[in-house]
């Protein structure tokens, strides 16, 4: 017997039939998305994540050395990559419909791969940092795309794990990276090549064919999806458009929507939070290896080992805590609880303790770090409808986010080893900044929905119709936000 996803009953009360759709039906079509999406979008994240933050394992075999870098030159590399990344972020975001998805993911997925790649063959130091901008300006648009990208499929009470799963990419990048690092240390000197050359150039192979593999398996969107029977697609636009103010014009890019971000204080209250944040993951990521090697003394190859239990437990908390978030539609709450979690973690690693106890700290920083950057991430688009306005506030979040990316990588200077006081000192303050930052944007939702529920902002609307209310999106008195 055919299944019937769809059935109507009755009137909406605005004249219109109400669906009625199938729950197991639609979790086996979430199930199938699932499995064509979400692998894609994880290694295409993974390699990014990768590409970026390879030079942490890099400056373990010698680049330094090779390149006469001196100094805070090292910290000066990392960071530039900041400068075209933070650049190029909202325009990349802005133009992705009008390219569509798979061309455009696919392109830059293979000019920053085989930039990177490019990488490992640098003769000087400029040739490096010319390198690294160039890597920033290609990359930029790839998290905030994808984020966008994984909306034109999911719902919002499906949203937070989605993106998890690209954190969990970011960690297994970590761990992999680590592994991998050790590995092709071992060809240190073949060709007349350091170990950090073949860890760059085999690092970034991979990432072109991932961007050949894209262009022929990445679906645009629902309607178009080549994994989708045409009743699946049908289900797939319909289950989207139940979500409140979900119109075919919020559904559309409007330079009115762009404004309106930009004019909303919660946006930039979300930017300011994840620059705290993101000060944390920054740091963490690339200097990982530098940390744990300072307080243990460690060699290179335990080293690499000694940061794959760490990413672990950050990636299988951060699953456990967005499957909590999207179930209960509470995202505040639990950012803010593990930001006190990683908070703890920097107490650790400041106070005066044996090797073992530093290294716990470290397992605490990453416990609460992916959650605290991730589920913002999830929590600025559930509560921005209109497509135009999700773009430019992800895209601004994003942004204001990875601009910790400049000053991060200056936090650990090689004088301040073994205990880095500065950057974790720096670091701490910033988690509870941004931790600060959420419990405002926490405590302003639950009193906007508490109005609207109330009726007290009733007014906006007088004398619009049902269609027009809509279109307000989250300023829609009808509307409640995620909190």
């Amino acid at each position: 017997m055919a299944e019937k996803p769809l059935t109507t009953s009755g009137d909406s009360g605005g004249g219109g039939e109400v669906l009625n759709m199938d729950p197991s039906y639609e979790k086996k079509l979430v199930r199938k998305l699932d499995r064509n999406i979400v692998p894609v979008v994880m290694v295409l994240y993974l390699l990014s994540f990768l590409d970026r933050v390879n030079i942490g394992s890099a400056r373990l075999y010698h680049m330094e050395r090779d390149l006469g870098m001196v100094g805070n030159q090292y910290q000066l590399a990392v960071s530039i990559l900041f400068v075209t990344y933070l650049a190029f972020e909202i325009p990349g975001n802005l133009v992705l419909k009008k390219f569509t998805p798979r061309y455009y993911i696919s392109f830059i997925t293979i000019s920053w791969g085989i930039i990177a790649t490019l990488t490992g063959t640098v003769q000087s130091y400029s040739g490096l940092l010319a390198c690294r901008l160039l890597l920033g300006a290609v990359e930029a648009s790839l998290f905030p795309g994808l984020a966008i990208y994984l909306t034109l499929f999911y719902t919002k009470t499906e949203l937070a794990l989605r993106i998890g799963y690209l954190f969990v990419s970011a960690a297994l990048a970590g761990a992999t990276g680590g592994l991998l690092a050790y590995a092709i240390g071992f060809m240190d000197g073949i060709s007349g090549k350091s170990g950090w050359r073949w860890i760059l150039i085999i690092e970034g192979i991979p990432t072109v064919l991932m961007g050949i593999i894209t262009f022929f398996i990445l679906a645009d969107n629902p309607e178009t999806a080549w994994f989708l029977t045409p009743t699946e697609k049908a289900f797939s636009t319909l289950r989207l458009s139940r979500e409140a103010e979900s119109t075919p014009s919020a559904k559309r890019f409007h330079w009115a929507d762009v404004r309106a971000c930009f004019g909303d204080w919660k946006v930039w209250v979300f930017a300011a939070g994840q620059f705290g944040q993101d000060t944390m993951l920054y740091g963490y990521s690339t200097f990982l290896p530098t940390i744990i090697k300072s307080i243990g003394g460690w060699s290179n190859a335990q080293v690499q080992a000694l940061t794959i239990p760490c990413y672990a437990l950050g990636a299988i908390t951060y699953l456990l805590i967005a499957r909590l978030s999207d179930s209960h539609q509470r995202r505040g709450l639990y950012t803010i609880l593990f930001s006190l979690i990683s908070i703890l973690g920097y107490i650790t690693l400041l106070t005066p303790a044996s090797s073992g106890v530093h290294y716990f700290g470290c397992f605490l920083v990453a416990m609460g770090l992916y959650v605290a950057v991730g589920l913002p991430l999830a929590w600025l688009p559930n509560n921005s409808p209109r497509y135009g306005k999700r773009t430019a506030a992800t895209g601004m979040q994003l942004t204001c986010g990875n601009a910790a990316g400049v000053m991060a990588p200056f936090l650990f200077p090689t004088h301040d080893a073994p205990r880095f006081v500065k950057g974790h000192a720096v670091s701490l303050s910033m988690v509870a900044f941004g931790a600060g930052c959420y419990a405002v944007l926490w405590w302003a939702y639950r009193g906007i929905n508490r109005a609207r529920e109330e009726g007290r902002e009733d007014w906006r609307v007088e004398g619009l119709t049902e269609e027009e209310i809509r279109e307000l999106g989250d300023e829609s008195p009808k509307y409640r936000y995620t909190v």
